[in-house]
């Protein structure tokens, strides 16, 4: 019996001798906050909870054993521990890292980026952290696809897939929408510098030919997503950047969020002496927006943005001042100084309603003004318009044929009223005084009327098989009030554009797990915009139709190595008639036409990795490419014959590729490596520029001060190698008199900048 005894208190201390508690702590490896509600398994038993430290303890013997952690919005994480181990620090990745997790919001209907056939790139707030804060645009590079000319701050042009490349002054055929309120005018016409990267929390970008879902927008759409705020948070944030040539950034923000309504309002200033001559630049901006739940089944989203900008105009320069004095202005810009100012607002407010468990409707109204006055050596232009419109979408879960699948469908109207006026420029009658208002020129009002109806229908054939049907129809129709009468030419009337019906079919299919290939037929259009349907003269041009798309898509979308590892392939070919492009007739004055048409055909791939290194290190490597093959399939302008030839504006390829690192203890370093091919400069291919490599590096440090209180500094430095590049071009350049034609837009040298962000949490 004696002997029966020790071995039990033999054995109960062994127990305890070989099981004891260790301590752990879980944190967010992007931002190294503490993750609360963390569930620890071992197998499928749930052995402990991570509390609102982070903190969790497990019972464990010598012996390692296997535990999953799981939270919902990160990757889960299988290790190894035993009691061995001290107090350690475990790192989980937020799901957003792995890309094709995210829910996409922006198309008709949500659904996961794996999932959707389309290419579809997010910009996400980690991207924004890679670039200088002064332009938004600054992240679009690193997106396969997509090519921005940026001549001056204020001179930034987008094309997708070379749609938009012969633009000649702003980015139009994009669609884009801030929280769902449209950004874009009733024309497609766009501008997002007015937005700062620091009030957004992600971007979506769809490539291609998007009319069924989004209306007008042959290149695609944009769709921008303020920031979001934890439940009961509330926070107060300034930062504030220097760098080259007197630019100086500053940025108020406020935040408050509660159980049924949050507000976040931001205010920044942002100005610039240039690069160049006539090139200083001076934007105010203020932001609000906010949602308010007003029952279980409803919330209300708000939207008020106002920009008060002026900036002046350098314009472009020939091949000799380009090379040889490329921080000079145009001559005549520089003489008249010539810029461009205006006033825009945006307010707008959307509904979302659960009528049923399984359906949802979604109502937004939106209103828009625009104020501009813009001194140009050939003539002064003043600019009104005043656009509002209403879209209501429907959602409805249901099951067709026994098969799981959502419908939706709603209509959008836009009436957009515009009235320009053109005068004289007297400059050169009073020398050294800049622009001076001489005679009227023209005097037209334009109403013009967008009407866009929509359905898409999501069917799951099977589990893995999904299947994509949609259907847009358009019409658009504009009145134009001739109201200068000393020409004798009276062009007032209606006019209206032929009604366009864009079908579209998709189809994903997941071929393992977390691995799906998909393929897409759609259609497209745009509109000519105000400006094309305009002579210099202030007469419309009545024959202008309509240019239209086909694009035909195939691609990849996977995971690899538990979800460390991202990549895409697409492969797309698109099909353009009635191409819109500007013919030039003197210098700086174009017309819209209708040239021929095109043939879009190029690959897109990229690579996104993460992997931990020294268990303290995230290092994030990534790789992107876009091949491009654009070339005009029938082109005949001003009886020269241009089919077969590239077309000009658009690089042949672009790479980027870089390394961003993060520590533990806050210090971030992100590198990129930019590489730009020849394009050709104008349609009969005869001037090429040449192609370029960019290498831009930020570090950054953040930490806190006092619980709550968070500081970041950073320091970075763009164009690092010194490269003289041509960062914006102007196709088909025409050369008047004995002067060389104008082509090129000189890229900034070396410059540096440097900042600092402070932010309390309340």
């Amino acid at each position: 019996m004696k002997q029966f005894l020790l071995l039990i208190l033999f054995s109960f201390y062994c127990g305890n001798s070989f099981s004891q508690e260790t301590n752990f702590i879980v944190i967010n490896s992007t931002t190294g906050q503490p993750l609360e509600k963390v569930t620890v398994l071992r197998g499928n038993t749930v052995m402990n909870n991570s509390d609102k430290n982070g903190k969790f303890s497990l019972n464990l013997g010598s012996s390692a054993e296997k535990f999953q952690l799981k939270l919902i919005g990160f990757q889960t994480l299988t290790i190894q521990i035993s009691a061995t181990d001290i107090e350690q620090v475990i790192n989980l990745i937020p799901v957003t890292e792995s890309l094709s997790e995210v829910v996409i919001r922006g198309t008709i209907i949500p659904n996961k980026l794996q999932k959707i056939p389309s290419s579809i790139t997010i910009i996400t707030s980690s991207d924004f952290n890679r670039t200088d804060a002064t332009n938004i645009l600054e992240s679009f590079h690193n997106v396969p696809g997509i090519f921005v000319n940026q001549g001056a701050l204020n001179t930034n042009k987008i094309n997708i897939r070379g749609i938009g490349a012969r633009s000649q002054y702003s980015t139009n055929r994009i669609q884009a929408y801030y929280d769902g309120i449209p950004l874009s005018t009733a024309e497609g016409e766009l501008t997002l510098d007015d937005f700062d990267q620091e009030s957004l929390e992600r971007v979506e970008i769809v490539k291609g030919p998007t009319s069924s879902m989004y209306g007008a927008g042959l290149g695609g759409a944009i769709n921008l997503y303020s920031k979001t705020f934890s439940k009961e948070e509330s926070t107060a944030k300034f930062s504030s950047q220097f760098g080259s040539f007197n630019t100086q950034k500053n940025v108020f923000q406020v935040a408050n969020s509660k159980e049924n309504a949050s507000i976040f309002a931001t205010f920044s200033s942002l100005e610039s002496d240039g690069y160049r001559d006539n090139g200083n630049y001076d934007r105010k901006s203020a932001l609000i927006n906010g949602i308010i739940s007003t029952s279980d089944k409803g919330k209300l989203s708000y939207i008020a943005n106002f920009t008060k900008l002026k900036a002046f105009i350098p314009s472009s320069l020939n091949k000799d001042d380009f090379i040889n004095n490329p921080e000079s202005a145009s001559f005549t810009w520089k003489k008249s100084q010539g810029f461009e100012s205006y006033d825009r607002g945006i307010l707008g407010g959307s509904y979302t309603h659960s009528i049923l468990d399984n359906l949802t409707n979604i109502t937004s109204i939106f209103i828009s003004f625009r104020d501009a006055y813009e001194p140009r050596p050939f003539d002064i232009l003043k600019e009104e318009s005043v656009s509002a419109g209403i879209r209501t979408k429907f959602n409805l879960a249901t099951q067709i044929f026994e098969l799981s699948s959502e419908i939706s469908f709603g209509a959008q109207y836009y009436n957009e009223w515009y009235e320009t006026g053109t005068f004289q420029n007297l400059y050169q009658d009073f020398p050294d005084q800049g622009s001076i208002l001489g005679e009227r020129l023209s005097n037209n009002e334009q109403n013009r009327n967008y009407s866009n109806f929509f359905a898409q229908l999501n069917l799951n054939l099977t589990e893995k098989w999904s299947l994509e049907l949609g259907a847009n129809i358009n019409s658009t129709k504009y009145s134009l009030t001739d109201l200068f009468i000393n020409d004798q030419i009276n062009q007032s009337g209606n006019y209206r554009f032929e009604t366009i019906f864009s079908p579209r079919i998709g189809s994903s299919f997941e071929i393992a797990t977390g691995k799906n290939i998909y393929a897409s037929l759609s259609q497209g259009f745009s509109t000519p915009t105000v400006a094309e349907t305009l002579t210099p003269e202030g007469q419309i041009n009545t024959d202008l139709k309509p240019e239209t798309g086909t694009n035909f898509e195939l691609g990849f979308k996977g995971n690899w190595l538990r979800n460390r590892l991202y990549t895409e392939l697409s492969l797309y070919s698109i099909q353009i008639d009635n191409l819109l492009v500007a013919q030039r007739i003197s210098e700086d004055q174009y017309v819209g036409i209708n040239a021929g048409k095109t043939n879009h055909n190029g690959i897109e791939f990229l690579i996104n990795y993460n992997f931990a290194f020294a268990k303290k290190i995230l290092v994030k490597p990534y790789l992107n490419a876009a091949l491009n093959f654009f070339e005009f399939d029938e082109f005949i302008n001003n009886d020269q014959d241009f089919t077969g030839n590239k077309l000009p504006g658009v690089p042949k390829y672009t790479m980027n590729f870089g390394l961003d690192f993060k520590t533990e203890s806050g210090f971030e370093l992100f590198t990129n490596y930019r590489i730009v091919g020849e394009l050709p400069l104008n349609d009969a291919n005869s001037e090429y520029n040449d192609s370029y490599n960019l290498l831009n590096l930020k570090a950054s440090y953040s930490f806190k001060i006092y619980p709550g209180l968070q500081l970041n500094l950073y320091a970075g430095v763009n164009n690092a190698l010194d490269v003289h590049y041509a960062s914006s071009i102007l196709t088909n350049a025409v050369g008047f008199g004995n002067q060389a034609p104008r082509y090129y837009y000189p890229g900034t040298p070396r410059n540096y900048y440097g900042g600092i962000q402070m932010s309390y949490c309340f």
